[in-house]
């Protein structure tokens, strides 16, 4: 699993669902699109904004029309479901997922080393 380098994109994913989605990497899932199509295929990599790309993908257009696809990239805006397999544990996943944010937020000793920040502007 890739963390996201951005601050601003851990932050969103922390204090939201998509980090559920960001802990099925590697899993075969199937994604419903807003314009009524569907795919399923291996999920690669999912930021913070819901763009999901995927691999192998079985692609069904909303005519029911199936293709298979090598690759596929999906904007956040045209996602409309994420279908979880139900193997997956979701308590579990979230739990794992935030561990490795706040490991890398956090990837000096307790008390020294580097600890990661937002910019603030100084006052005048």
């Amino acid at each position: 699993m890739e963390v996201t380098h951005s601050i601003r994109e851990r932050t969103i994913a922390e204090n939201s669902l998509v980090i559920l989605l960001q802990g099925l990497q590697g899993h075969v899932t199937t994604v419903e699109l807003r314009d009524e199509s569907s795919a399923r295929g291996r999920l690669v990599n999912v930021d913070a904004f819901m763009n999901v790309r995927l691999e192998e993908v079985d692609y069904c257009d909303r005519r029911g029309r199936p293709s298979k696809v090598a690759e596929l990239f999906i904007t956040g805006r045209n996602v409309r479901y994420v279908h979880i397999p139900d193997h997956v544990d979701i308590m579990e996943t979230i739990q794992t997922q935030l561990k490795k944010i706040h490991r890398v937020r956090n990837f000096g000793s307790r008390h020294g080393g580097r600890k990661e920040y937002t910019k603030k502007t100084p006052r005048k």
